[in-house]
């Protein structure tokens, strides 16, 4: 009888391997010796991904070629293939597969992984009717975790829905970008515009919120107002208040119609004390973190990339000491509470500064399994690092536990405590409201000391009694609206995890509770890396703008508002989670997005066809590509920057090349400049022979003909 553990990655397998008694390597496999296993059980991985959709020229030669005719690409049945590069590993995994009498799913326990596992099993051909399978689904790669879910594996057909709600967003997905970015890229090409424009279910609704944002800003035209504030002096003290309730005045009449009507006027005047109150007040630490939220918080203090973070927490888990990573989750069970409590004095040696952490029941903000679904929140594990193991951490990862170990541990520790004062002072019939905070017990705030950006400065005011007399300066300060504030990483994935629902909208609050975000947890950070790497999103000083390429596609998608709506989006991840709990099939959701793919196939010729913005844009496009192009500018010639060498154009002559390369060394702008003006270079470090050699030598041009000078 022979077991088979499948991981999805070689380091994964490493893991297990290393909780388990005795085991034997062996080309793409690992032989098992271990009491709580049956005999004979082999461990063997992919390599992430083993089996991916075909593309569609698969299906059929003709779609090698781009061609509006050739749409829409429906297939009748999904094709998958085993990539060149990883089908010696699928031929190993295969046979064991084959072998297996029983084989357990131990990929990472997300939908993700139920699709690496599945799609393996299924494109190996075997009859998984005739096997046992079980699924190990654990929140820590710990010996002692990977024990616990070897003893208390679970059915694997439990699971399979997950697979097939994995697999319809893949093929979803697959739909939309084959379909939808040959027709706009030949769509855009008949009006002129190079390059290939893609579309993509998340990637599309995620840009044009940047694009939106970028238009917000750009067409903000400020408004100016005035405010009425009074700058208070009592006993010997100032402080300012603001008028009560606030508002707003548009112009000086309004503002001086307000103030004859409440008996005041500018500059000095009396003023009374009209109410002191004194109220102590308890804030309570941050929550624990789900993914989005610490890919938020790590880059709004560090301005590190969504991707980048999730590969840090990655390390970090896969390195033992945080829990998985791929979390929407801000939520702990008893379980992982009372292990917490257990490792307070190890986890304490940590952080610099002595605390107390009395809160030792847990509390309902942090700990509540019924709102644990797949995975808790991203917390320590029970392998607390040495100062000398973290040291040896990448700085990032370093920033990050740092981050999560405090904020866990916060909530632990008391309430951060203040007093906070309230002073209403009348002067003539107008009433100013001035609000003062005194910390009275810093409680967990200690914990983030060093972060004092996250922490409000407390105003502190003077003692004062009601009916004091004392003396106000009424000012008129005159103020501008400020434009909305670009996109960060940080604030894109709050707002990919919200469908575009920010805080400051009204009734945010309860609107959250509800929305479905779009993407995934395990997908967002990605999704932002391709539109980087597409040259749609661009990061400036850790703002994200959308450049001029992007611009190009959010104004071609505008008028489809099915692919640009976050909303829209939402509701699919809404129908895709159906999928896994069987309230809906898969052959329901793909009808579904064949419909809108046919639906854009239809409209959007038309739309581009008659849109003047699109043509605006385009022309717009082309003279910042011609711009972009122009590499140096000097009396004699005009040398233009294309993919791999320079086109010299003179102001007489014939136009010729020059190498970015020559010689294994790159030829740079003062090189260049220095060939076009004087036909010869000074001498240049850093050639290479063919035989790898270092040397030093002029350039020379000869006619159009580049060639070495050595004397």
């Amino acid at each position: 009888m022979t077991t088979v553990i499948l991981a999805e990655k070689p380091s994964q397998a490493r893991s297990y391997v290393e909780a388990f008694q005795r085991s034997t390597k062996k080309q793409g496999y690992y032989i098992i010796n271990d009491s709580l296993l049956p005999p004979d059980t082999v461990i063997t991985f992919g390599f992430g991904h083993l089996v991916e959709l075909a593309a569609p020229e698969a299906y059929d030669a003709k779609y090698k070629h781009w061609s509006l005719s050739n749409l829409p690409i429906f297939p009748a049945h999904y094709q998958f293939i085993v990539p060149t590069d990883k089908k010696a590993q699928f031929k190993i995994v295969k046979e064991w597969l084959s072998k297996a009498d029983t084989i357990v799913v131990a990929t990472d326990s997300d939908r993700e992984g139920e699709n690496i596992a599945w799609s393996i099993m299924n494109q190996a051909k075997i009859n998984l009717k005739q096997k046992t399978i079980k699924r190990l689904w654990i929140n820590s790669l710990e010996k002692d975790a990977i024990r616990s879910g070897f003893k208390a594996l679970k059915d694997g057909w439990a699971f399979y829905p997950k697979y097939q709600e994995a697999q319809t967003r893949q093929i979803s997905d697959w739909l939309i970008g084959m379909n939808g970015s040959p027709l706009y890229t030949l769509l855009l090409r008949q009006n002129g515009v190079r390059g290939v424009y893609s579309i993509g279910r998340v990637q599309t609704p995620t840009l044009y919120m940047v694009y939106q944002r970028d238009q917000a800003i750009k067409n903000f035209k400020p408004e100016p107002y005035f405010e009425l504030n009074a700058e208070i002096l009592a006993n010997q003290q100032k402080f300012v208040a603001k008028l009560d309730p606030y508002q707003r005045f548009k112009d000086e009449t309004g503002l001086m119609t307000f103030m004859q009507a409440k008996h005041v006027q500018k500059g000095s005047q009396d003023g009374l004390i009209k109410d002191v109150q004194k109220q102590g007040k308890k804030s309570a630490s941050p929550r624990l973190f789900s993914l989005s939220a610490l890919q938020t918080m790590i880059n709004r203090r560090y301005h590190a990339s969504a991707a980048d973070v999730l590969k840090a927490v990655q390390a970090l888990y896969e390195a033992k000491y945080l829990s998985y990573p791929r979390t929407d989750s801000q939520y702990i069970t008893d379980q992982e509470f009372t292990y917490l409590r257990q490792n307070l004095a190890r986890y304490q040696k940590l952080v610099s500064k002595e605390i107390a952490l009395p809160q030792i029941e847990p509390q309902s903000r942090y700990v509540n399994g019924k709102k644990v679904q797949e995975h808790h929140a991203i917390i320590m594990t029970k392998t607390v690092p040495s100062q000398e193991q973290l040291a040896k951490l990448s700085k990032l990862e370093q920033q990050v536990y740092d981050l999560v170990l405090r904020t866990t541990l916060a909530m632990f520790a008391d309430p951060y405590e203040y007093e906070e004062t309230t002073i209403i002072t009348q002067v003539g019939d107008a009433n100013f409201k001035a609000t003062g905070k005194v910390p009275t017990k810093q409680g967990w705030q200690a914990l983030f000391d060093d972060h004092k950006a996250d922490q409000q400065e407390a105003a502190t005011l003077p003692i004062v009694h009601q009916g004091d007399q004392v003396q106000a300066n009424l000012q008129t300060p005159q103020k501008e609206t400020t434009p909305p504030v670009p996109f960060t990483e940080g604030t894109l994935i709050t707002a990919m995890k919200t469908a575009g629902k920010t805080l400051d909208d009204e009734a945010a609050q309860a609107i959250l509770k509800d929305v479905q975000g779009i993407g995934t947890s395990a997908t967002r950070a990605n999704v932002l890396e391709i539109l980087k790497k597409r040259g749609y999103l661009v990061t400036e000083k850790n703002k994200l703008h959308v450049s001029e390429a992007g611009i190009t596609l959010c104004k071609a998608v505008e008028l489809e508002p099915l692919l640009t709506s976050p909303e829209m989006t939402a509701k699919w991840e809404q129908a895709l989670q159906q999928i896994s709990t069987e309230e809906r099939t898969p052959d329901n959701f793909l009808n579904q997005i064949k419909k809108f793919v046919a639906k854009l196939i239809a409209d959007v010729p038309t739309q581009l066809t008659g849109s003047a913005a699109i043509k605006q844009q385009i022309d717009h496009q082309q003279q910042a590509q011609k711009a972009a192009e122009v590499f140096l500018e000097t009396p004699q010639a005009t040398v233009l920057n294309k993919q791999k060498f320079y086109i010299v154009k003179p102001k007489q002559g014939e136009d010729f090349t020059l190498p970015k390369k020559w010689s294994s060394k790159t030829l740079g702008k003062t090189a260049i400049k220095a060939l076009v003006t004087k036909g010869e270079t000074s001498k240049l470090k850093g050639f290479k022979s063919k035989k790898g050699k270092s040397f030093d030598a002029k350039l020379k041009l000869d006619g159009h003909k580049l060639s070495f000078d050595f004397d």
